[in-house]
This record gives structure tokens, C-alpha cells and sequence, in this order.
């Protein structure tokens, strides 16, 4: 009706314009204009549906970062799994332990390191300096030896040329000039640490004179009185599920190398969730806050999915076992819901718990009945919470898809009825407005042709 009485005053209006005419395409928007309200509807529904969008996907991908935490705190292999290698004496030897380390102590005596051989040559004027042809012999360990041949046509014939040619060859060593104030040298190094890497330099005649620096030997240590040989310091055999690194021998050195369960790593854990839990909660709560200046909560505030999400949440982190030496559920831990749903974590109480009775701690997260609360909570977030198919927000999602199509397609049918109206009024005006401009000279020739009756 309002278009139509919109349509009415316009045309009523047109007495004004005789001898002048309209402005067509003022009066055709003003008409479209006075009809548009319904496409205005349909665009706000569009906005309020992509707003609904955005928020949703921000609080799935917080999900997601949820998830990622809380597989880590079920990981078998994990942080809560780590094992700690500490070294009463890191001048003598450091160490790193991993999931499949077994805790206890062990006695380590170091009697040698592992070297790695090296020869020099004699003193030459200078790294450029021409060398005689000739050739000499590198061998490595028990390998065959490889035959150098020093020459203007190999064009290797200066230290840094042979140096090169060394090193292109791949022979298991690397090829180096050091330079000092009396001259240059060629060192070669051996790219195998321990005995298997000894090198042997032989039938030199090119006379660079070779001087062996460093024999190549075997570490040798003892772990709890049993003897150990290895060809390097750094050592992945000896204790099971622990590296160790080498670093010196000084005498009467007996280290003691404790294994623990690693309680920095599972603290960093626990926090890592707690922080990714809070960001989640915080999320839901802030689209049910009323904004202070308009009033308005925000665009999820009565989305039945935010429900789910939160009622959800809420069973996940309130999940309890039985026994367990009493530590059956978070706060039993040091992990305590606040008011408003996020957690906190109590660190002197949960670092007790770590250090008074870890394997518990351990049980209740995980176990071997997959049981525990990481996996419970990983499925609920798996089949619920964070299934991309058939999970709460994906299927809120793609309600809110379909819904958008259906008002896409709303719209293009408004604006293609729009186009065609503008189109239909356009040539009525413009008749109308043709009409107008005549009139004052249809009046002339009127009076004219009556004049004279």
C-alpha cells in the first residue's frame, strides 16, 4: 500500500511539471526506494547470518587448538610420558631422556673421549703457492686407500686448488687450508669420529711432509661398573631411552645419572590446556555478555549450539574416576573451575601431585583402558564438539550455509523483479514526461485553431 500511495503522490504532483517535464530517473528511484524495505530485511538476515558465521568458525578454531592440547596430555609417547635425565656433574656429561626411558640411577665413569683423526701438512709460503706433482694415499679406517694425484693438469696443484679437489671427491674426509703468519697448511679431518674413522696419509710424493694431529679412538665408560665402548660422545645405547653426551674425562670422575619422570614438560602440558580450555569458555561467554553501549548480546547469544558447546565442556572437565590414590578428578589435581568456567591451576598443589605420586597423576590423564581424562575428553571433542561432519558447529554451520543460499536466491529474485520494474516504470515515466513538455504547445495550437470561432 505504501508504494502504491507513493506512486499516487508522485503522479498527483505532476501538474507542477507541465511545459517543463520530470527528471525520470529521480522519480524511478524514488518509487524503487519507497518499495525497497523488504530487500533491506533480507540483507540484514544475510549480515546477521555472516556475523553467525565468523563467530562460529573463531570458536571452532579455538576448539581445534583445544583438541591439539588435550591429545597432548593423552599422547602415550607425550609430555606426561617424558623422561628427565639429570647429571650430578654437566662438566663430565649431559644427558636427555625420552617417553621410553625406565626411571632409576646409574653410576657413569668416563675414561676417554672419542676423537676424530686429523692430519696436517708440512708448512708451505702460501695457500697458492705451486706444489710438485705428485700424489700421495688417504685411507680411513679398514677402507681401501684413495690414490691424490697432484698435478698442473688436474689443476689441483696448490693447496687450495687440492683442497677443493679433495673435498669434490668424496672420500670421507674434509679438506681445509689454515693460514698464520709463517705460512699455510692443508688439514685433513676424518668425517668419522672413533676408531672407524682412523686415518692413515701415505707414500706422499708430492712432499707436503703430513704429520698426524689426532688418532682416532673409541670413548671408553663404564655404566654401573659395565664397560662401554663408542665411537662417538654421543651415546643412545648405553641406558635405555637416554642420550648421553660426553664431554670430558678427568680423573676419579663417577657421575651419578638420574632418571625421573620429566615433571617441567607435564606442567607445561597441563598449563598449555588449561590456557586453551579458557580461551574456549571465554569465547561462549563473551556471546552471551549484554554490550554496554547497544545493549545487544552478541549474534550466537541464542544459538542452541553455544548450549551444546558449553553444556558440553562441562561434563568434560567435571569427568572423575574412582581410587586412584585420590586423584580422581582436577581438583583433586590443583585444577579448579572458576565461576565463570574457566579453570585454574593451583601450581603448588599440582607440582605435589607430580612429585608425591606422578604415576597416578599419569593414570588419571591417561591409561591403559583409555579410560583417563584426556582420552575421554579427546572423544567427546572428536564425535561432538569438533567432528567436522557431523559435530555441533559444523552442523550449525551448515544450517546457516543453506539458510544464506535460500536468501541469496531471495535476493536475486527481488533484484531481477526490481531491474524489470525499473525498466516498466522508466518507459511510463518517459511517456508521461514527453507528454508534460507537450502540453503548453498542444494549449497554443488549441487556442489558435479556436481563435477565430
Amino acid at each position: 500500500m505504501g508504494s502504491v500511495t507513493s506512486i499516487a503522490s508522485i503522479v498527483g504532483d505532476l501538474a507542477n511539471d507541465v511545459g517543463t517535464g520530470i527528471n525520470v530517473q529521480s522519480v524511478v528511484a524514488e518509487i524503487l526506494a519507497a518499495q525497497s524495505g523488504p530487500l533491506q530485511d533480507l540483507q540484514s538476515q544475510q549480515t546477521q547470518f555472516s556475523s553467525q558465521t565468523s563467530a562460529l568458525n573463531n570458536i571452532s578454531s579455538l576448539i581445534a587448538t583445544l583438541q591439539t592440547s588435550v591429545q597432548a596430555l593423552g599422547d602415550v609417547t607425550g609430555a606426561l610420558n617424558a623422561q628427565a635425565a639429570t647429571s650430578s656433574n654437566t662438566d663430565v656429561l649431559t644427558a636427555t631422556g625420552s617417553s621410553s626411558a625406565t626411571p632409576g640411577t646409574h653410576t657413569i665413569a668416563v675414561s676417554n673421549l672419542a676423537t676424530t683423526s686429523s692430519y696436517y701438512s708440512a708448512l708451505q709460503p702460501s695457500s697458492s703457492s705451486t706444489l710438485s706433482d705428485g700424489s700421495f694415499q688417504i685411507q680411513v679406517g679398514s677402507g681401501s686407500p684413495v690414490s691424490i694425484d697432484v698435478s698442473a693438469a688436474n689443476g689441483n696443484n696448490t693447496l687450495d686448488s687440492l683442497a677443493q679437489y679433495i673435498n669434490n671427491l668424496g672420500v670421507g674426509v674434509s679438506a681445509n687450508v689454515i693460514t698464520d703468519a709463517g705460512g699455510a697448511r692443508l688439514a685433513i679431518v676424518s668425517g668419522t669420529s672413533g676408531q672407524p674413522g682412523d686415518l692413515t696419509i701415505s707414500n706422499d710424493s708430492v712432499g707436503l711432509g703430513f704429520t698426524k694431529a689426532v688418532a682416532g679412538t673409541n670413548a671408553n665408560f663404564t655404566v654401573d661398573g659395565v664397560p662401554v665402548s663408542s665411537t662417538t660422545n654421543s651415546i643412545s645405547s648405553a641406558v635405555q631411552g637416554v642420550t648421553i653426551n660426553l664431554l670430558s674425562a678427568p680423573a676419579g670422575n663417577n657421575v651419578t645419572l638420574t632418571v625421573s619422570p620429566d615433571t617441567t614438560q607435564a606442567t607445561a602440558a597441563v598449563n598449555t590446556f588449561v590456557s586453551a580450555y579458557n580461551a574456549v569458555v571465554q569465547a561462549v561467554n563473551a556471546q552471551y555478555a549484554t554490550d554496554p553501549t547497544s545493549g545487544q548480546t552478541g549474534v550466537l547469544a541464542s544459538d542452541s549450539t553455544l548450549a551444546a558447546i558449553q553444556s558440553s565442556l562441562a561434563n568434560d572437565v567435571n569427568y572423575a574416576i574412582s581410587g586412584n590414590n585420590g586423584f580422581v578428578n582436577l581438583s583433586s589435581l590443583g585444577i579448579t573451575t572458576n565461576d565463570d568456567g574457566t579453570l585454574s591451576v593451583d601450581s603448588s598443589a599440582f607440582g605435589s601431585a607430580l612429585t608425591g605420586n606422578y604415576q597416578s597423576v599419569l593414570n588419571f590423564f591417561q591409561n591403559v583402558s583409555n579410560t583417563g581424562f584426556a582420552q575421554s575428553f579427546n572423544s567427546d571433542l572428536s564425535n561432538n564438539l569438533a567432528n567436522p561432519t557431523t559435530g555441533f558447529i559444523a552442523l550449525d554451520l551448515n544450517g546457516i550455509s543453506q539458510s544464506q543460499q535460500a536468501l541469496t536466491d531471495q535476493i536475486s529474485d527481488f533484484q531481477a523483479n526490481a531491474t524489470l520494474q525499473q525498466q516498466q516504470l522508466t518507459a511510463e515515466f518517459s511517456t508521461i514526461d514527453t507528454t508534460l513538455r507537450e502540453l503548453p504547445l498542444l494549449e497554443n495550437q488549441l487556442q489558435a485553431s479556436t481563435a477565430g470561432i
